[in-house]
């Protein structure tokens, strides 16, 4: 490219000045770090909401799907299991907590007509059998065949992870893209400035 063409696009792009989309660069990125941790700082108050309302027996449901509904559409709102992670996967604990308590005494009370129902049957059957005779062994026996088992509850069940998208549509996900272009854009005007400069000092 001759010296004078040269001269002539220097003079066109010296004006716009690659200090322009450095301060640029930084105030988008300073956007955006604030977007990510406000992104995040609302995760830990949904997370933190929901283990509220799953203590009181509230609505956990409508609690959860707001939470997952933030993670699924805003970036660095992770909540998933793992060794390396911060927190454990959310847990309804006491609504986990509250139904083994439920089950428990459920199953107690079982216990407790079939005994009677078993003392019930037995007198029938041994009316004059008293302590160490047929009627003690008939009692257990009845008790042993129709004994009540404690329900598991599968704990997986109440536990949830939640993995945000890698980029979202939201104030950190536009403010990345712009921040990004601005550094292109930056270290494509400085280089061309250097790169100029060079070939008119060839030129010359």
């Amino acid at each position: 490219m001759d010296k004078k063409r040269l001269h002539h696009y220097w003079a066109k792009i010296r004006p716009v000045s690659y200090w322009y989309f450095l301060v640029a660069f930084l105030i988008s990125l300073a956007v955006s770090v604030h977007a990510l941790r406000q992104n995040n700082l609302e995760m830990i108050r949904l997370r933190n909401q929901v283990t509220k309302v799953d203590k009181s027996g509230g609505d956990v449901e409508k609690a959860l799907r707001k939470l997952r509904e933030h993670i699924y559409s805003h970036m660095n709102t992770n909540l998933v299991s793992g060794p390396s992670s911060i927190k454990p996967p959310i847990q309804l604990k006491y609504r986990y907590e509250r139904l083994v308590k439920a089950e428990t005494a459920k199953a107690s009370k079982s216990s407790a007509d079939i005994y009677s129902a078993a003392q019930k049957i037995c007198e029938q059957k041994y009316p004059e059998s008293f302590s160490g005779g047929p009627r003690v062994p008939c009692i257990a026996d009845y008790v042993a065949s129709h004994g009540v088992k404690v329900k598991t509850i599968p704990d997986s069940l109440y536990k949830f992870d939640f993995v945000s998208p890698l980029w979202s549509p939201d104030l950190a996900g536009w403010g990345l893209v712009v921040t990004a272009l601005f550094l292109f854009l930056f270290v494509l005007r400085f280089g061309l400035e250097k790169w100029t400069k060079s070939e008119l000092q060839t030129h010359d």
